[in-house]
């Protein structure tokens, strides 16, 4: 069942059934992935498989939220939570801290990220009636928090692996501009807008790999505290202080945890 902006429950059989279809659909293809991206992170980095995550699912409910561990084990996660309250004031595109570089990123973390494959084991809170394939991502309890009235409304769908969102422009938009996509998801919702987003991903995440390889982050360059001018690294020239903070300051390593999206 999902909840209408306005409050109304109206029931979405069809939402589950086309998941658990192209879920069973794709375990050719899923299934295997997901058992080779279980043995790269034990080889690759000490520390757990996975990372289970507190989100705001379904009319604010809370849910553990499955993801492949893309940081070191040692890292925490107040940072990734002080940028995105920047974010949110700043009214400023939600670039991930990843591109300013991150020296606790685990090997291979960078990659997961940009390709999405950190989201793979999502698969399980779908499975589990959690999460849908397509619709709002889950903040955090924390995030939920600081939202607006309005804002809240997004939490009236079930959560989604993907959704409207990140197929129009994603961390190139603002956080309000996510939350009027989300609200316009929940109010057009249909099986056609489901596979639509579903198809268009794959060419999102594509164009994501690509970007992320020209955006490869140079540590420890030189940087102006308010613009950033190092060579050849095409991110923003406004910089929220977080970010600054991360290791552009000096070349020690700072702690954080981007396992937040």
């Amino acid at each position: 069942m999902i909840r209408t902006t306005n409050g109304s429950i109206l029931r979405r059989d069809w939402k589950f059934a086309l998941d658990i279809t192209c879920i069973l659909l794709a375990l050719p293809f899923w299934l295997p992935l997901m058992i080779l991206l279980i043995l790269v992170t034990r080889i690759a980095s000490p520390g757990p498989i996975f990372y289970r995550q507190e989100r705001v699912g379904l009319g604010g409910r809370p849910f553990l939220i499955w993801k492949f561990r893309t940081m070191q084990a040692s890292a925490e996660t107040q940072t990734h939570e002080h940028y995105f309250h920047e974010l949110m004031a700043g009214d400023r595109p939600m670039t991930k801290l990843d591109v300013y570089g991150d020296p606790r990123l685990a090997p291979f973390g960078r990659f997961l990220r940009a390709s999405g494959l950190d989201e793979l084991p999502q698969i399980f809170n779908v499975l589990s009636g959690e999460m849908s394939l397509v619709g709002p991502r889950p903040c955090t309890p924390n995030e939920f928090a600081h939202y607006e009235p309005w804002q809240r409304e997004r939490v009236n769908g079930l959560p989604g692996v993907t959704g409207h969102w990140q197929v129009n422009g994603k961390n190139k938009t603002t956080f309000n501009e996510m939350i009027v996509m989300d609200l316009f998801y929940l109010e057009n919702m249909s099986i056609l807008l489901d596979l639509k987003i579903m198809l268009r991903t794959c060419a999102v995440i594509a164009g994501q790999l690509l970007e992320s390889r020209r955006q490869q982050p140079v540590i420890g360059a030189e940087v102006n505290p308010t613009k950033l001018e190092t060579v050849g690294v095409g991110i923003p020239t406004s910089v929220p202080d977080t970010a600054i903070r991360l290791g552009f300051e000096s070349n020690q390593p700072t702690k954080t945890a981007l396992e937040n999206k």
